[in-house]
C-alpha cells in the first residue's frame, strides 16, 4: 500500500484503536483518562475539538466520541448534542476533555461555563460528570482533581 493514499482519517483512526483504552474496560485516574483522550487530538494540532468518553453504571467504556470541533481558540459545546448521545448510547456518567493548541492547560472562563452547563443539564437526566480533562501535548489539566465539578 501506498503510504501517500492513507487519509488523515485512516491515521487518526489507527491510533485510536492503538493507544485508547477499548470499550468494556474503566478509566481509573485523570491521568489515564488523558492518556486515553490525547489519542483523539493527535491531528487537532491548529484546532480544538470536544470529546466525550461515555461509560455505563460501572463506569466501563460505551464509547468514545469526538462531539465537537472547532478553530484554533475554541470549539462550540451544546449541551443538548450532548445529552441526546447520552440518551441514544444509554450512558450513565460521562468523561469530558477538550484540548488546548496554545499549550496552555489553564481553563478559560468559557472552559468552566461549558462544565458547569453540561454538569447541570446531564445531572438533570441523572447522569453524571466524573471529570472535564484539558489535554495540551504531554499536559493535562483535570476539573476534578482541582474540585471544580
Amino acid at each position: 500500500m501506498n503510504i501517500s493514499s492513507i487519509s488523515d482519517t485512516e491515521i487518526l483512526n489507527e491510533y485510536v484503536r492503538r493507544f485508547t483504552i477499548p470499550a468494556g474496560e474503566s478509566i481509573r485516574s485523570a491521568r489515564a483518562a488523558a492518556d486515553h483522550f490525547r489519542a483523539y487530538f493527535a491531528t487537532a494540532s491548529k484546532r480544538e475539538k470536544f470529546v466525550c468518553c461515555f461509560l455505563n453504571g460501572q463506569h466501563q467504556i460505551l464509547a468514545t466520541e469526538i462531539l465537537f470541533e472547532g478553530s484554533l481558540t475554541t470549539s462550540a459545546v451544546y449541551p443538548r448534542e450532548v445529552v441526546q448521545r447520552v440518551l441514544d448510547l444509554g450512558a450513565a456518567a460521562l468523561l469530558l476533555a477538550h484540548n488546548h493548541p496554545s499549550s496552555s492547560t489553564t481553563p478559560s472562563s468559557s472552559d468552566k461555563a461549558v462544565t458547569k452547563k453540561l454538569v447541570t443539564a446531564l445531572g438533570s437526566i441523572d447522569v453524571d460528570v466524573l471529570d472535564h480533562i484539558i489535554v495540551a501535548g504531554a499536559e493535562f489539566f483535570s476539573f476534578a482533581d482541582h474540585n471544580l465539578l
